[in-house]
């Protein structure tokens, strides 16, 4: 699979300097972990599972979790459970299934459901990419690496773990610290299983009875932004010790009253079919979103939980490294630039300092390894417009 493999080779031709390369479940985790991108999920009560997933991923969706937690009734487990097996079946007879799908998780509730459903799959096991731990502690959540590690043992399939950090411990200040150390100890111990790290935004504010308006991103809200910078203090070191930590849901999709001024600047919309683009994104409350999309990226994030395919495109848009970036990128990392000093940029505005700015570049690199560069010129406005087509 590889990101924006839905458009045509002329299109991807015409906006990339460096076009987004191939992955797979086989791929090395860092590569995965970075390729997340919009991972949109789904509950498993639907009907049409399968064949939603199929229309996803011809959409450009490279990530699904599949949802027996908050997002259905507690009555309806066991028929959810049902239904994943059945659709999961019917995906591994279309002939689709190998190599077209997206990565598919499974947000469970227990640990006990892991086995049980690794077993009950059988042989379509095989389009499983993993599961998603909810509400990880260091208590609560090795149960569950654990019951990951006999699943594939058993299974002989790789399985990786998407633990959530969404616990009232990691809310109050007072716990706040010792949750991350254990939640640390945690992961650092299944290191090979945990893919990435999920941020529960929405479960973060309930515990202060908080919900932030489509105008407002994750960062406006001062208790939930000291949570996001701690947990990426603590857990999203560049250093190697760190993981991927992805950006939190954004809860909006339908026309909202509009309180304040838009956000989106008219500038980068002004020729074409731009200035239409950006209306539609206005009137549905995506500026919202394109602003936390780089609030994400500016505080270390990468990828987001989506709960609604109209986010998708934004974010992978977004996800582009632009040429600017990659210039400054691979300047730094020359391999002539290995005792430091600092460089005029190409674009010559600003100051690239090759020490501090190292792991920086490696980071942005390895995003348009899976993102793609894009052509000198060519904005996310370019990229926006050619991937919600």
């Amino acid at each position: 699979m590889r990101h924006f493999r839905h458009l045509p080779p002329e299109v991807r031709h015409t906006l990339f300097h460096q076009e987004p390369a191939e992955f797979g479940p086989e791929s090395p985790v860092r590569t995965l972990a970075a390729a997340l991108g919009a991972t949109l999920y789904s509950p498993a009560t639907r009907d049409s599972l399968a064949e939603d997933v199929l229309k996803q991923a011809g959409r450009g969706v490279v990530s699904m979790v599949l949802c027996l937690e908050d997002s259905i009734d507690d009555s309806e487990v066991p028929g959810a459970e049902e239904n994943l097996v059945r659709q999961f079946t019917d995906l591994a007879s279309d002939s689709y299934a190998d190599g077209g799908l997206p990565l598919l998780f499974i947000r469970v509730r227990t640990p006990k459901q892991i086995p049980d459903l690794v077993q009950r799959l059988g042989p379509a096991v095989r389009l499983l990419s993993g599961f998603v731990v909810p509400k990880f502690t260091a208590e609560t959540g090795l149960p569950f690496l654990e019951a990951l590690a006999d699943a594939e043992a058993s299974s002989g399939q790789r399985l990786f773990a998407m633990p959530v950090l969404e616990s009232p411990e990691l809310m109050h200040l007072e716990t706040r610290a010792a949750t991350l150390a254990g939640i640390g100890r945690a992961v650092e111990k299944h290191r090979e299983r945990v893919l990435a790290l999920r941020l529960g935004v929405t479960d973060f504010c309930a515990a202060y009875g908080l919900r932030r308006t489509p105008e407002m991103t994750a960062y406006d809200v001062q208790l939930v932004a000291s949570v996001i910078g701690d947990v990426v203090n603590v857990l999203g070191r560049a250093d190697g010790t760190g993981f991927t930590v992805t950006g939190p849901v954004w809860e909006y999709f339908r026309l909202q009253e509009r309180m304040f001024k838009p956000q989106l600047r008219q500038s980068p919309f002004l020729s074409g079919r731009a200035q239409e683009l950006r209306t539609a994104l206005i009137e549905h409350d995506i500026d919202g979103l394109l602003r936390e999309i780089e609030m994400d990226r500016a505080n270390g994030l990468l990828g987001k939980t989506c709960i609604h395919p109209s986010h998708v495109a934004p974010v992978h848009a977004l996800s582009v490294v632009s040429h600017e970036e990659y210039s400054d990128a691979t300047d730094v990392l020359r391999p002539e630039r290995g005792g430091g000093g600092v460089l005029r940029s190409a674009y010559t505005n600003k100051m690239n300092e090759v020490k501090p700015h190292r792991a920086w570049a490696e980071r942005t690199l390895l995003r348009g390894e899976v993102f793609g560069v894009a052509r000198e010129g060519v904005g996310f406005v370019d990229l926006l417009a050619a991937g919600i087509k």
